[in-house]
């Protein structure tokens, strides 16, 4: 940390201590509202979702060869292949949107282009499909297919215009990247092997982080009763493969270049949760020090000013996975009109404050507040338009 940060972070101490008015029983209520918020995060996601996630993410920036990512992700892929991959990809990864975080740093890290890079880190929480298929059930199959097609184009729309904003910038970093491949040693072991390690990682995420459904039947139900039998066998092959495949050097720098991640994620994170649930509580409760009644009294009806207060505020709030489904039923029998819904819908799983403090530290605060605004303008915009007709 640079020392003008270090006297920034002084001086917003020194004014949240000076002028906090700490004996107003809303401002306790916030405060201890952070630290549950902080709580329910460590317990219900770090372990399951966001520790395997930095395990991949160390995977990627040590084993991933940087010629495979820089022919499907970097500047000289084919395009069409790069954005199509980044785009979909959240239809696998049933992820939040900070457990996607360390993927996209592992990815960006090893040279991807800024464009299919953004597009992956929209779509891995935004294209969920357990998600988008509750949204279905519970809010309408309207809601649930402007969801997914709308999430899809906002991967690929976004994703090129941030390659266009800052394409001057990209094109250093990636030549930069290039000049390093040839540097690099020759793989050790086969693409195959490659393949099914990393498939390997992915579906103990995914397993480990598996939510139980709202019914206690159907086949959702079904694999949630028996995610931890398929962990555990994943991670016995996991470490089958690791004892016959990878040295113990190799090892040692996966769990360095996780403990890198972790150490740039983590801190940030937490930081986030904090002040997300200081400012507006858990989801569904209204604890934070900005009241309920204040968000829920602009989302009604369908003016641009709706719709801009309904992305603003998804893209500020952390939403677990699934969790920002029951939380728009209830909105909506209280009055917020379909195109909020929809905004939220867009923009709120895909970012949160947490979120949004590791982005900027991963590629600047010029990338990364023009992404945000991206998604909070298109989200308002979409939101406007589907109101409009529905």
């Amino acid at each position: 940390m640079k020392e003008r940060d270090k006297f920034l972070l002084l001086v917003i101490l020194f004014l949240f201590a000076y002028f906090v008015p700490f004996q107003s029983p809303r401002v306790s209520k916030a405060i201890l509202e952070a630290f549950y918020m902080l709580q329910e995060y460590a317990q219900k996601h770090v372990l399951f979702c966001l520790v395997p996630a930095l395990f991949i993410a160390g995977a990627i920036s040590y084993f991933v060869s940087q010629q495979a990512v820089l022919k499907y992700f970097g500047g000289g892929a084919r395009q069409w292949v790069a954005y199509l991959v980044g785009s979909v990809s959240g239809t696998i990864l049933a992820v939040c949107s900070c457990t996607v975080l360390p993927l996209f740093g592992g990815i960006y890290k090893r040279g991807a282009g800024l464009g299919p890079a953004i597009a992956f880190l929209y779509s891995g929480p935004a294209i969920n499909i357990l998600a988008i298929v509750l949204t279905a059930r519970v809010l309408g199959w309207e809601l649930g297919v402007a969801r997914a097609v709308g999430a899809v184009i906002f991967a690929l729309v976004i994703g090129l215009l941030m390659a266009l904003i800052f394409r001057k910038e990209e094109q250093e970093r990636l030549e930069n990247a290039r000049k390093l491949v040839a540097q690099m040693p020759e793989e050790k072991r086969s693409s195959l092997q490659t393949f099914l390690y990393f498939l390997t990682l992915v579906l103990i995420l995914i397993f480990a982080a598996w939510g139980k459904p709202a019914e206690a039947s159907g086949f959702w139900f079904a694999v949630y009763q028996v995610k931890w039998y398929v962990t555990a066998i994943l991670l016995v092959l996991l470490l089958v493969m690791l004892w016959r495949w990878f040295e113990k050097e190799e090892l040692t720098s996966w769990v360095e270049a996780t403990w890198f991640f972790t150490k740039q994620i983590i801190p940030l994170l937490f930081a986030g949760v904090l002040v997300a649930g200081f400012l507006m509580g858990r989801p569904g409760l209204d604890a934070g020090v900005i009241p309920a009644r204040y968000i829920s009294q602009v989302v009604g009806g369908n003016s641009l000013l709706a719709n801009f207060t309904a992305a603003l505020s998804g893209a500020l709030m952390y939403f677990a996975t699934l969790t920002e489904v029951p939380i728009l039923q209830g909105l909506l029998g209280a009055g917020m009109g379909k195109g909020p819904a929809l905004a939220l819908l867009l923009a709120g799983p895909a970012l949160s404050l947490p979120n949004m403090i590791v982005i900027i530290r991963f590629i600047g605060a010029k990338k990364g507040l023009t992404f945000v605004a991206l998604v909070v303008i298109m989200a308002t915009l979409t939101g406007w338009l589907y109101g409009r007709f529905f």
